[in-house]
């Protein structure tokens, strides 16, 4: 189940860490924090939020590198890094590794809470972007070598006699595997197929 819009803020410094919840609180939202990035990942699972708040650098591991872990793990909430003026050229780049956007200290009460806003409603979005290609990998995961193939020649348009013809099997077989590619992949025809798998990089012409 998705999470209930809560925030996270990861910082080492327990004022700012005091003053941001303090913050999300008084605007009516969910929200915890956490004193490093070693920490948080001691305890994270990818449903507890709908968006970070990352200090950029901390003792440890820093906000940057947390973020690249998180990414790699599977779904990453949308998230927002808070930085020091010195340190604007490191926080642009976090913006090209998939950051939402950077707020330099000391900040605006108002416009972070904005953004952070922002991230909640996206995170919807994303989240149910992700859910919806995992399902779509689960289910290709699901078809043995022979399905896949019959999948991708009738996706391509070939009859079931060509089908046969190429794959050296008889047209009874490729029946079965037809029926078994619609059973597992939820749909009822190949116009549902292309439909559900037109966006994934394997089927794209």
């Amino acid at each position: 189940m998705p999470p209930e819009h809560r925030i996270c803020v990861v910082d080492d410094d327990e004022a700012i860490r005091d003053a941001l919840k303090w913050l999300f609180l008084s605007r009516g939202h969910r929200v915890e924090t956490c004193e490093s990035a070693e920490r948080f990942l001691e305890h994270y699972k990818q449903d507890d939020f709908s968006a970070l708040l990352l200090d950029l650098r901390m003792e440890g591991m820093s906000g940057i590198e947390l973020f690249q872990i998180l990414q790699k793990r599977g779904y990453c909430p949308p998230t927002i890094f808070l930085t020091g003026h010195g340190d604007v050229p490191l926080a642009v780049s976090s913006l090209k590794l998939g950051a939402i956007d950077f707020i330099e200290k000391p900040f605006d009460d108002n416009a972070l809470v904005d953004q952070v806003e922002r991230c909640l409603g996206l995170d919807e979005m994303r989240r149910a972007e992700y859910l919806a290609r995992s399902e779509l990998e689960k289910k290709l995961g699901d078809l043995t070598p022979r399905e896949r193939e019959v999948m991708e020649l009738f996706l391509l348009g070939r009859l079931n006699k060509q089908i046969a013809d190429e794959l050296s099997i008889s047209m009874k077989t490729v029946e079965v595997h037809r029926a078994r590619v619609l059973e597992k992949m939820g749909v009822k025809s190949a116009v549902e197929l292309a439909s559900l798998v037109r966006d994934h990089p394997d089927f794209k012409r």
